[in-house]
């Protein structure tokens, strides 16, 4: 064993290597995407032996590969973030019906806020829709634990099983004993075994319905009884000499760290001011579903008031009014439905020492003596507003503009996709009207199209989301002949999520170099006879492509072809001649880039009164664009030749 410092993902990927893993397979998804990068990096080093790992075209591909790699009794492990597993829930409702065979675990990384995802979304209830149990860790120590223990469960119980961490917890680092080396668990001897069992026909349904119920009894007695899983839900009780103990605290998920770091506070802040706080009991659930009622009865004996603090729907709080019925309890639950907890968001230490100091009748402990707290801070200037941009010299900028340029006037509806090419919705660019999910805005596109055949029908999405999920879409324009342009916005990566490969770039995760599926070839094959093709950075080349594709009736494709910035070394900046700019605006209004700046206080021939714009060489990558914007030509690349040279070496 060696001890390394790791986020809270890798630390996952470790624990299931050690766990005897044998095949990895999931779809990027922040934030998630950690996991499956590093068994990767480990199956590269020679560290992890006998892996296979792979990002799969979407989610489901994934799972219903490991599902039949399940079947043969190896361990499987599968990677998504919340939505993720909307994509994945066609296998995964069937899936636990028929059962599996080697260990099946399914990390899922839930988003509150949301930081970076459509929807805040609970796999706590999707664990409770298909059936599954779940594990919820408060801390990566935990979730570490309880990667390898699910994985026992699994197999012990013939069912897949949902590890839900958040991204707090995803994403802190801590220091951990870690084996050297892995190995996978060995294939049993008979490998897959032919049988009646494995064929979702309704008989095998039926049957299947009554071992799913069977067994999540039992899990849910496991929960409060074995030793290893018991320990995930973990109670402790503060008793005051004289005092019944009649508060409890139940927290899930990071929420019960934050509520133990708050009662710390609390306890220091009542000691240092001769404050009394009264007896509570504090329970943490680790498995949520299904819900462990015997160590629930056991927490709740004798109490009067319950307070809940969870992320991010009201799973806990449910489950215990629901066994406050069914025993006659007398407890009152607090929580979310009583608004006494956040609705929304990520729950946080300050927030949460607040409401459990109101909730424990102790207010005046809310209150810190020594600083200014964060919502009464009174800055002396208002802090600048930053929203998220395209980054400087992003080919999509270049992309949304030469279709707004080559449509002028005409109406158009913008169907824009999940993907950094999202941010085309903010001003100046103003060229994305819908975002729904992976895929969508093709479809919708089409359903523009129908209704509006007056405007211009548009849909954008990346290389990786049309395979993920545009090629049913595409289809569905040829076979329904729906007038529409479809915008490739081609970089060569699965850029928002942290550059991972996809089979537009033929490369794999386990190390192998493949040719790379061609965009425009299934185009052709499913029957797209208008394509066109344009480097987003070459302003007027992309006009003309699209207004070609646009003038096209009947499905077309624009084909915008340039790598992410992250993927090249930045050529030297452009240069902007003082002597012949104008402070007109326009590099700025038209496409907005974080690379060009303005200063209302320089003065120059043409710009008079007016400020001039400047080029900020620390972000500018001398894309180029905006030499092709300026209408003074004010604005220069330094060596074209070279620029270019090193973007086609990318």
């Amino acid at each position: 064993m060696t001890k390394k410092l790791l986020m809270g993902n890798e630390a996952f990927a470790h624990a299931a290597l050690e766990a005897g893993v044998r095949v990895v397979a999931g779809y990027p998804g922040t934030p998630s995407s950690e996991v499956t990068e590093t068994v990767a990096k480990l199956h590269a080093s020679g560290a992890a032996q006998g892996i296979h790992v792979e990002w799969s075209t979407n989610e489901k591909s994934a799972l219903e590969l490991l599902a039949g790699a399940s079947y043969c009794g190896a361990r499987t492990l599968f990677t998504c973030k919340q939505v993720g597993l909307n994509v994945a829930s066609d296998p995964l409702m069937s899936l636990n019906y028929v059962g599996v065979k080697g260990g099946t675990v399914l990390f899922v990384a839930d988003d509150p806020g949301p930081i970076s995802s459509q929807t805040e979304q609970d796999t706590r209830r999707f664990g409770n829709f298909a059936k599954v149990p779940v594990l919820d860790p408060a801390t990566p120590d935990q979730g570490f634990d309880m990667m390898k223990a699910a994985f026992e469960l699994s197999e012990r119980y013939k069912t897949p099983v949902i590890v839900r961490p958040t991204t707090r917890v995803c994403h802190a680092s801590t220091f951990f004993d870690v084996a050297e080396e892995t190995h996978a668990k060995p294939i049993p001897e008979e490998g897959f075994e032919r049988g009646p069992r494995w064929v979702i026909f309704p008989k095998r349904a039926f049957e299947g319905h009554g071992e799913i119920n069977e067994r999540l009894r039992a899990i849910a007695v496991n929960y409060s009884t074995n030793p290893v899983l018991s320990a995930f839900n973990p109670v402790d009780e503060r008793r005051v000499a004289g005092q019944l103990t009649r508060h409890g605290i139940v927290a899930g998920g990071v929420s019960a760290a934050y509520a133990l770091e708050a009662l710390r506070l609390l306890e220091e802040r009542a000691s240092e001011r001769g404050v009394q706080l009264p007896a509570y009991r504090f329970w943490q659930v680790g498995t949520p579903f299904p819900f462990p009622e015997r160590t629930c009865a056991g927490f709740t004996k004798g109490l009067a008031d319950v307070l809940v603090l969870e992320e991010l729907d009201h799973v806990l709080e449910d489950e215990l009014l629901a066994f406050a019925g069914r025993t006659h309890a007398e407890y009152n639950t607090h929580g979310k439905l009583t608004g006494e907890a956040r609705d929304r968001g990520e729950n946080d230490v300050d927030d949460i020492l607040v409401r459990l100091a109101v909730y424990l009748g102790v207010p005046e402990l809310a209150e810190a003596e020594d600083a200014a707290t964060y919502d009464n801070a009174d800055p002396e200037q208002p802090l600048p507003v930053r929203p998220p941009v395209l980054c400087p010299g992003c080919p999509h900028r270049g992309s949304f503009y030469a279709v707004k340029r080559a449509l002028g006037k005409t109406p158009a509806v913008f169907c824009g996709d999940i993907g950094c090419y999202t941010l085309g919705n903010a001003m100046p660019l103003d060229a994305v009207d819908t975002c729904l999910c992976m895929g969508a805005g093709i479809t919708m596109a089409q359903g523009f199209s129908v209704v509006e055949p007056q405007k211009k029908a548009l849909a954008f999405v990346g290389d990786s989301t049309f395979f993920a999920s545009g090629l049913p879409g595409i289809v569905n324009a040829v076979y329904n002949g729906h007038d529409f342009t479809l915008c490739v916005l081609d970089n060569a990566t699965t850029a928002m999520t942290g550059s991972q490969p996809h089979p537009g770039t033929g490369v794999t995760l386990m190390g192998e170099r493949r040719k790379p599926v061609s965009i425009e070839a299934v185009l052709r094959a499913v029957g797209f006879e208008r394509i066109v093709h344009a480097d987003p950075l070459n302003l007027q080349q992309s006009i003309d492509a699209a207004r070609e594709a646009i003038g096209f009736e009947g499905p077309s494709a624009i084909m915008f072809e340039s790598p992410c910035v992250q993927l090249f070394k930045p050529a030297a900046p452009v240069v902007l001649d003082a002597q012949r700019c104008t402070g007109c605006k326009k590099c700025i209004t038209e496409i907005g880039c974080p690379g060009i700046g303005f200063d209302i206080d320089v003065r120059g021939p043409k710009s008079g009164e007016r400020g001039q714009a400047f080029i900020d060489a620390g972000q500018c990558n001398g894309c180029g664009l905006c030499t092709q914007v300026c209408p003074f030509g004010c604005i220069s690349v330094v060596d074209a030749a070279s620029a270019a040279s090193e973007k086609k070496e990318a």
